[in-house]
């Protein structure tokens, strides 16, 4: 953070001339000016953390967005198993990454792979970091352990919901954040010691790789380790759709996810009181920011719309989950690029997106892959077109402005292959080392019999045999719940047959 200029009572003496007592007269005037001086170092530290804090906050939110989309695209047996998890990925992320994991990402001075310092928060505040930026960061490190649940829900057991969201919050995701945010890590366009990869650095300034990238991987794993849910392809191998509960529920998750996605990108530059030194006075950090917000938005925009009309013309009808996933598929493509494009790359980039997101999803059900949320499909693939990209339409001027003047920059604005080869390097390394680390976790987990459910608890659904009872009565159209005694609303169909006991609103359940 910038400091204000200092005033040095030697040096103003003289320009006191012979006047009496200049030297006392130099001593007020200094005084005076380095009291306003650090009144307003202590204003703009203030400024800063106070949009950071703000920031945080709406990265939290997402959580919320995280639980709401996974309730919606479950089945209504399994709605407060998924609501749990969600709240279980905030708890214990909560306690691993303060103990563990901010220490591993940002615990400089280290080495590239790993951090040492701040366990436990100790020798927090310092000058370098405040309080403020360890909420912000743990708020992005349970938005990866959010996306993770997502792939593995309604056939998880809760024991292994515990693990896997300690370790990856607490070590795998650290690992990667430290390579690209730390000023150590090996792949960091903000690295301070040592040389820069390929001269450029890796940028993926809020986490399209970090963040979506690794969730997506991990909930791959999860879900190939795992198998997919019973019913979700017949004996054939026929692809068989297991529609989520509440379109509602998946509409309201991705307005509020959008709505803290203004935390996630346009935060991440982490203070908004720094000026660019240029002859404009309006223009500096905060109309970076401002710009940041406007790309991520038509890229979210953008995907919204072509997942429409491309799955409109698809399959013969408009569907609501299916654009809400493709607008939230263009957000995590603008993550890593958001601050070095402009507005019209944005749109570049939420168009590809939601293609990358289609394509994935076709092949998913060719290879008889299951995602009820798609994450591995929309994090991971959207994550990994977002870092290529950036190497692809970072802009100079840019790049210059939130990383270092001289650096590479998009291959497709004149800037060289530098920084599209340390986007390919990072997405090589990302997918490598989450799957060495979760892989094995998840292999281990489905070894000792603590991953999947049995298949009555599936089949029943784990509301009712697990957590207690149905987050409320209804009735799935698998028929498979097991609803308790009394009465229950039951969906009602259109029909020209009269009422039966099978197709009424209400009817007593046996």
């Amino acid at each position: 953070m910038a400091s204000f200029p200092t005033c040095s009572a030697e040096e103003l003496t003289p320009l006191l001339g012979l006047a009496a007592n200049a030297t006392a007269a130099a001593d007020y005037i200094c005084t005076r000016f380095t009291a306003t001086s650090d009144k307003f170092n202590s204003t703009t530290y203030a400024i800063d953390n106070t949009y950071l804090l703000f920031s945080a906050y709406l990265v939290f939110a997402m959580q919320l967005g995280f639980a709401m989309l996974c309730a919606g695209s479950v089945r209504a047996k399994n709605t407060m198993n998924i609501m749990l998890t969600n709240v279980l990925d905030a708890a214990a992320g909560g306690i691993s990454y303060y103990i563990f994991g901010f220490a591993f990402a940002f615990g400089g001075p280290s080495n590239g792979f790993i951090g040492k310092h701040y366990f436990g928060l100790k020798s927090i505040p310092s000058s370098v970091f405040d309080y403020s930026f360890f909420l912000y960061q743990w708020a992005f490190a349970i938005a990866a352990a959010g996306i993770t649940s997502g792939s593995i829900a309604e056939r998880t057991q809760f024991v292994a919901y515990l693990i896997y969201s300690s370790f990856l919050t607490g070590f795998v995701y650290p690992i990667v954040s430290h390579w690209v945010w730390s000023s150590d890590g090996w792949a960091s366009a903000s690295r301070t010691s040592g040389s820069l990869l390929f001269g450029s650095g890796a940028i993926d300034f809020a986490g399209s790789g970090v963040v979506h990238m690794v969730g997506g991987i991990a909930g791959l794993w999860g879900a190939l380790i795992e198998g997919p849910r019973i019913g979700r392809f017949d004996r054939s191998g026929r692809s068989v759709v297991l529609r989520g509960h509440s379109g509602s529920l998946v509409v309201l998750g991705t307005f509020l996810l959008w709505f803290g996605w203004y935390g996630f990108n346009p935060g991440s530059f982490l203070t908004i009181s720094k000026s660019y030194g240029t002859s404009d006075v309006f223009y500096g950090q905060w109309s970076a920011v401002g710009r940041t917000a406007v790309t991520t938005t038509l890229a979210g925009c953008t995907a919204g719309l072509t997942t429409l009309f491309s799955k409109r013309l698809l399959v013969g009808h408009w569907n609501v989950t299916d654009v809400c996933n493709g607008l939230l598929g263009g957000l995590a493509a603008i993550t890593s690029g958001c601050a070095v494009v402009e507005p019209w790359a944005a749109i570049v980039c939420g168009f590809v997106a939601a293609w990358v997101l289609i394509g994935f999803n076709k092949l998913a059900e060719k290879l008889k892959y299951d995602d009820p949320l798609e994450a591995a499909q929309l994090h991971g693939g959207c994550g990994s077109w977002g870092l290529l990209f950036t190497g692809l339409f970072a802009k100079k001027q840019y790049v210059h402005e939130v990383y270092a003047t001289g650096r590479p920059y998009g291959l497709l604005m004149g800037g060289g292959g530098k920084l599209f080869a340390s986007q390919i390097i990072l997405i090589l390394v990302i997918i490598g080392w989450v799957t060495a680390t979760m892989g094995p976790l998840f292999f281990i987990l489905k070894k000792l019999k603590l991953l999947r459910v049995s298949k009555e608890d599936e089949m029943a659904g784990m509301d009712m045999t697990r957590h207690g009872g149905f987050a409320y009565v209804y009735h799935d159209e698998d028929g498979s719940s097991h609803p308790p005694p009394g009465f229950m609303m039951r969906r009602v169909e259109p029909s020209s047959a009269s009422p039966t006991p099978n197709n009424d609103s209400t009817s007593n359940v046996v």
